[in-house]
């Protein structure tokens, strides 16, 4: 592709071919600090609808309202002692999202690090209006989309990327990435969808930002992007 598109453009490939209904989400972490008029308090999973939307937020360890989200973001260090008892009777007793300590603490051990200390500041925004290089590119669609996000996504190298898909909402769409490098599809967690109102279709697809070109690439050679679909008389049935 030569030069790399700028973020406008990005968006609005996607946003022709793959017909969203939601913007694609640039997610940038930065030390550098963002100026904002609007410095709100929110948690993570409400940031992510909001910028899938339209809106532009800046959140920072003052502004993440979630713990978790301040966790999975690397605001805040994992929680130990007696957070740590809270979080697992909130969990086991209060959302019953786990049946057991154990089952909790094996989902913890077995599921990838947290960026603890990563940056000062998290910016969420629709990739249009990116002003920042991204780290990640998060995709609100639904399962046709994401199955054609994920056939771009590999067009060129054939790997499956490794998927993880319990955990928070957070964790499966940006921190997993940020630490793995990985592609993932998420279906978020319960909590969050419910609470968010997030559509029952609803998938949320991560991209790290720096596999973007090689999607865009494949578009006009790849049936899930724009090339034509042959089929050979000896594969056609009746």
């Amino acid at each position: 592709m030569g030069v790399l598109m700028d973020f406008k453009k990005q968006s609005s490939v996607f946003k022709k071919i793959l017909d969203l209904k939601y913007e694609p989400i640039a997610i940038s972490f930065t030390n550098n600090e963002i100026k904002t008029e609007d410095k709100q308090r929110i948690a993570i999973c409400r940031a992510i609808k909001l910028a899938a939307q339209g809106e532009v937020i800046v959140i920072d360890k003052e502004t993440s309202t979630c713990p978790g989200g301040s966790m999975y973001c690397g605001f805040s260090e994992p929680v130990s002692g007696e957070k740590k008892k809270r979080l697992q009777w909130f969990l086991t007793k209060g959302e019953k999202l786990f049946n057991s300590l154990v089952t909790f603490e094996r989902m913890r051990k077995l599921t990838s690090p947290i960026p603890t200390g990563l940056a000062d500041y998290l910016v969420m925004s629709p990739l249009e209006k990116a002003t920042i290089m991204p780290d990640l590119i998060i995709f609100l669609c639904n399962p046709e989309q994401a199955c054609r996000l994920i056939t771009l996504d590999t067009f060129f190298d054939g790997i499956p990327p490794k998927q993880e898909v319990i955990g928070a909402l957070c964790h499966t769409t940006i921190s997993y990435s940020v630490v793995t490098g990985f592609t993932n599809i998420s279906m978020g967690d319960w909590t969050a969808r419910r609470n968010q109102k997030f559509e029952p279709d609803t998938l949320f697809f991560t991209l790290p930002y720096e596999r973007i070109e090689n999607l865009i690439k494949a578009i006009p050679k790849c049936s899930a992007g724009e090339a034509e679909l042959v089929i050979p008389k000896e594969f056609q049935h009746d």
